[in-house]
């Protein structure tokens, strides 16, 4: 009886090992048949028009987003919550792959660009930007330029140069 027991515990160890080894196989075989393309850029692009027509409508602030940045921008994310602070996202990825973003809020401005920007600190230097001054933060993460306005606060953020940070900041518009 013991030595059926024994028998019937290793055909059910090698039994498992074939079994994965067809299953491996068949796997492989799948991936090498089915198409993919290498190329292709896994980021999708999103239309953001349809929510900033309702961020607009719904928001305390004038909304900002940018009117024509030129080619190789791509909008990667957009979202607004009204419940707490009102807040507004845009995100790019500007023509080298870097990330930007125009963040709004009604939220205590102190906490609120700390959180946006992943910490980043207020480096007391400000830049002119189409007629208005931001200040110019700087973070182990993101950099920033921000704009505090009445009863809301403008940040554009990411990993982009401080260069691409103004030309989005240039490039905002708070009109259809």
């Amino acid at each position: 009886m013991e030595h059926v027991a024994s028998k019937r515990g290793k055909q059910t160890v090698r039994d498992m090992f074939l079994s994965m080894m067809v299953i491996t196989a068949a796997a492989g075989v799948i991936y090498v048949f089915v198409p993919h393309d290498e190329k292709a850029d896994p980021v999708k692009a999103v239309d953001f028009r349809v929510e900033l027509a309702t961020a607009r409508r719904a928001a305390p602030y004038p909304v900002a987003a940018p009117g024509d940045l030129g080619k190789g921008w791509k909008s990667t994310s957009v979202s607004y919550e009204g419940a707490a602070g009102n807040n507004w996202h845009l995100g790019f990825l500007d023509p080298d792959k870097k990330y930007v973003a125009v963040e709004q809020s009604t939220s205590p401005a102190r906490k609120y660009v700390a959180q946006v920007t992943r910490n980043a600190k207020n480096t007391g230097r400000t830049e002119d930007v189409a007629g208005r001054t931001w200040q110019h933060w700087e973070g182990p993460k993101y950099d920033a330029l921000v704009l505090h306005e009445k009863g809301s606060t403008t940040v554009v953020t990411g990993s982009a140069p401080k260069a691409r940070l103004v030309e989005m900041a240039a490039a905002l518009q708070t009109t259809p």
